[in-house]
């Protein structure tokens, strides 16, 4: 299997993020995998938990998620619970499925997120007793049925504090830069000039 990685690893040793696209990749949503960002309690441990972002992912959202990693003084365990999430996509005009309350969606309909059973093949957590993990998936499909722009994936033990900054990024309301839009985007994202 040939590989294209590049790996960063935090002076701590216990937190890292690798850039990785194997000829035979992890699928999310029939989107490859391209970084998947890792910590644990020591250094001689092993991950204790592990986010997976799909190519496409909004490069700002992965920042944002990796600043609040970084600003942690523990980075295996999480101590907020999943309406920490919740509440910051609520806060940002999110609103929860009628029939799903675990599924949170943007006022368009093109992006969500929902909190439950992961996808068995490839996701690993450090919670080797959970016999059907839970955790975050987050997508963006602007047009149902023209496929997925990008995926993402927060295994189990993935603290909730940092889904929530993941998930404050992604709803925010800030332009962002862009050179260009995906054609399935027309009509849900839109361009302003640059002054």
């Amino acid at each position: 299997m040939i590989r294209s990685t590049s790996l960063y690893i935090a002076p701590d040793a216990l937190r890292w993020a690798q850039w990785v696209l194997p000829d035979e990749p992890i699928l999310l949503g029939d989107r490859p995998v391209a970084w998947t960002v890792s910590a644990r309690a020591d250094e001689a441990g092993l991950a204790q938990w592990t986010a997976y972002f799909s190519t496409g992912v909004p490069p700002e959202t992965v920042a944002d998620f990796l600043f609040a990693l970084e600003a942690r003084p523990d980075p295996a365990h999480g101590y907020a619970g999943p309406p920490l999430v919740f509440e910051t996509l609520a806060e940002r005009g999110w609103t929860r499925d009628i029939d799903d309350p675990t599924v949170v969606c943007d006022p368009r309909l093109a992006a969500g997120m929902a909190l439950g059973a992961l996808p068995k093949d490839g996701i690993q957590d450090g919670d080797v007793l959970a016999t059907e993990p839970s955790g975050w998936q987050a997508w963006c499909e602007p047009r149902i049925g023209a496929g997925y722009l990008w995926t993402a994936v927060f295994s189990a033990s993935t603290p909730h504090d940092l889904v929530a900054a993941f998930a404050a990024s992604l709803a925010s309301p800030e332009p962002v830069l862009r050179h260009t839009l995906p054609d399935s985007s027309q009509g849900q994202l839109f361009m302003r000039p640059t002054v």
